[in-house]
């Protein structure tokens, strides 16, 4: 059949008008929805500042990192007065897909190590403040560490949860990027090239370009997510019991736990850890001390003490717990603070007075 002129155009309005509408149609397509986790009440209230511009979307769970990319520069060291709010980040953000489900994986079973019958009263080691930092009192910290010269930093909840890398000196935030507001970031490890955050009850754990911080992937497990650090060999974790969990850092499985103990019986609320001289230091959440642990026995070798640190003068703003152990070894320096601490604390351990 053959068709007149009017009919062909009327056929090309006809399709032009067809493409218009599935256009506007994919247009209006959203993102799935994120994790949903239980949110945790702090024992002050944080003071409310803007949250970076930055936000993390999750990819599918990974049990493994790919080899990250190396080629981004590094942020330089050199920074001006830090302000309580961090500035916009100066990474790209990743591409929005859909995260993974929170479903925990399956608790191996794994043996913990057995405690001797007999225990030793541990020593308490004292402190001497030998430097004074400055330090975002906006942050919620929950993870530190410190390499090549700087801070990296994970702070905590919900909607404020970020990744940071930190000038000491000045506290100034070189660079950050936010979590998800579903997720409520905690303990950090930087491992080789790679940066590892774990997250509290969403049973998440997320892989980063140490010098990007672009999100390189996530894993699961089954517990909740409170310390990270690692001995070089494995990533060694703390949930807030009296275990420590030990994961291969390149498949994320568990493949160890110690029982934390100390001469009255188990070592709860193990908090921040830092792996210091094949030792573990560990904050316990909600209380003044550090627990120095033997990671192969579980047993506590010795205590240290930072009542005072924080004097009166820097509590006229709400502030939260002790929280945060940094080592540097090429210099054999300590740096703790606690959550919404105004300060960062270079210490050395020295004995109790007699």
């Amino acid at each position: 059949m053959r068709l007149t002129k009017k009919t062909r155009v009327s056929i090309r309005l006809v399709s032009l008008a067809v493409l218009a509408l599935l256009l506007i149609a994919c247009g209006a397509a959203s993102p799935a929805s994120g994790v949903s986790t239980s949110p945790q009440t702090a024992s002050t209230t944080a003071p409310t500042s803007p949250a970076p511009t930055e936000s993390v979307s999750l990819p599918a769970v990974i049990t493994s990192a790919s080899t990250p990319d190396t080629s981004a520069p590094t942020p330089t060291t050199s920074a001006p007065t830090p302000t309580r709010s961090a500035p916009t980040p100066d990474t790209a953000c990743p591409p929005t897909v859909e995260p993974p489900a929170a479903t925990p994986a399956p608790v191996p079973t794994i043996e913990p190590a057995p405690r001797p019958t007999v225990v030793s009263t541990p020593p308490v080691m004292g402190y001497r403040v030998l430097n004074t930092y400055p330090h975002d009192p906006g942050a919620f910290t929950q993870g530190l560490v410190y390499e090549d010269g700087v801070l990296y930093e994970g702070t905590g909840l919900n909607g404020q949860s970020t990744l940071r890398r930190v000038a000491l000196e000045t506290g100034e935030v070189l660079q950050s990027c936010a979590l998800p507001p579903e997720l409520f970031g905690e303990g950090i490890a930087v491992y080789g090239e790679r940066i590892i955050q774990i997250t509290w009850q969403s049973h998440i754990g997320l892989v980063y370009d140490k010098a990007s911080f672009e999100l390189l992937g996530t894993f699961s497990y089954p517990t909740e997510g409170w310390g990270l650090t690692h001995d070089e060999a494995r990533l060694i974790m703390s949930d807030g019991s009296a275990t420590l969990h030990f994961l291969d850092p390149e498949t994320f499985t568990e493949v160890g736990r110690v029982e934390v103990y100390d001469e009255n019986g188990p070592v709860v609320r193990l908090n921040e850890l830092e792996y210091i001289g094949g030792e573990v230091y560990a904050n316990i959440w909600q209380t003044d001390r550090i627990a120095r642990i033997d990671p192969q026995t579980g047993q506590v070798l010795g205590w240290v003490d930072l009542s005072g640190l924080l004097g009166p003068e820097d509590r006229t703003q709400p502030v939260d717990v002790l929280n945060g152990i940094a080592y540097d070894p090429a210099s054999d320096r300590l740096f703790v603070t606690g959550k919404l601490w105004p300060k960062l604390f270079e210490i050395e351990l020295v004995a109790p007075p007699t």
